[in-house]
């Protein structure tokens, strides 16, 4: 379909802009992330060219690109992309459009795998108390970022913490989810670590 567009609507169209984002997603599940990338950055180049660096679909493209640098494990560069496109996004959106949330969240992944673990925390603690007054405490986007609040907090050494928005998170996931879903299992599994470092520790709360 790509070859397609390009041929009959030309390179830069629309059209073949969303369909070459398109394959680059289809690519990043395929765990084709050199593909990705190599498309993502093709379409950032174009929609900055053709509709300038403020436009939403603009910063669209730089999230999806630093998202995939992230999963290529250029880590530095994703993060330099996140935090322009929260800048931006900040700036023409509030600090509380979803949109922003969803950026901020990402960002503070990527500072903790960065080991940037303070300013991580910092990020999701705004996270999660806006979607928490926005969304209410059953919404699944709370209970995600609760979850990597509290992998912040073992990160950080502040495991009874951890434990606690864990234990929580099992609730909901459990009331939510079900009991067998994925997501609830692997919060549950989390628990079961934080409780056993919390045991090593002497239930110390780091």
């Amino acid at each position: 379909m790509l070859a397609d567009r390009e041929r009959l609507l030309g390179d830069g169209h629309p059209g073949t802009l969303i369909t070459r984002a398109n394959l680059a997603v289809s690519y990043q599940y395929a765990g084709r992330t050199g593909e990705a990338v190599g498309l993502l950055e093709r379409v950032l180049a174009d929609r900055e060219r053709l509709l300038g660096d403020g436009h939403p679909d603009t910063l669209t493209a730089r999230a999806n690109l630093a998202v995939s640098y992230g999963h290529a494990g250029r880590n530095g560069e994703a993060g330099g992309l996140l935090e322009w496109v929260l800048a931006d996004r900040e700036r023409l959106l509030g600090g509380s459009h979803p949109d922003v949330l969803t950026t901020r969240a990402n960002l503070a992944v990527l500072y903790g795998h960065a080991g940037r673990t303070g300013e991580a925390v910092g990020l999701l603690e705004r996270v999660l108390a806006d979607r928490e007054r926005l969304l209410g405490d059953g919404h699944p986007d709370v209970l995600t970022t609760r979850y990597n609040l509290a992998s912040s907090y073992w990160q950080d050494g502040r495991t009874a913490e951890a434990v606690g928005l864990l234990e929580r998170a099992v609730r909901d996931g459990e009331r939510l989810l079900g009991a067998d879903h994925p997501t609830t299992l692997t919060i549950r599994a989390g628990l079961a670590s934080a409780r056993r470092r919390q045991a090593e520790r002497g239930g110390s709360a780091g």
